[in-house]
């Protein structure tokens, strides 16, 4: 082996080294130019509540740090910045198949209503009606 081929494995290395249990974080696979995202779901934190207000239609993949399973009908995602928007799903579709997680594939990176779906590890598939930004209720 050659000293270049032997510091390309460098920071594969490294990435082993990380402190968080796999399926933890967000995974991105990209397979032929199709990006598929593997999104983890946490149970909800708390007793903290959340008021709704307009969201926009469309979320970057990439800010999407978590979710969090929050109802019957919807699922939370968390962003890179900690704010929060509720995925709520078109048709009668349970939330309760993502409880371990789920799959995204953006077209172009976004994550959009009335066009992506997420899909359960077990097999299931919602589309998702809109997104709903969700603000800290004041406590007082």
């Amino acid at each position: 082996m050659t000293i270049i081929t032997i510091l390309t494995f460098i920071p594969m290395l490294f990435g082993m080294a990380g402190t968080a249990a796999p399926g933890d974080r967000v995974s991105t696979l990209v397979v032929q130019d199709e990006m598929i995202i593997r999104v983890p779901v946490r149970p909800p934190p708390g007793r903290l509540e959340w008021v709704e207000r307009d969201g926009p239609r469309c979320l970057v993949a990439a800010a999407i740090r978590g979710a969090v399973q929050s109802g019957p009908d919807h699922v939370d995602f968390v962003t890179v910045r900690g704010r929060r928007f509720r995925a709520e799903f078109e048709e009668d579709c349970p939330a309760i198949d993502f409880y371990e997680g789920f799959y995204l594939k953006p077209e172009d990176h976004r994550v959009c209503a009335g066009r992506d779906v997420i899909r359960s590890r077990m097999g299931g598939s919602c589309t998702i009606a809109r997104f709903r930004q969700l603000v800290p209720k004041p406590r007082g």
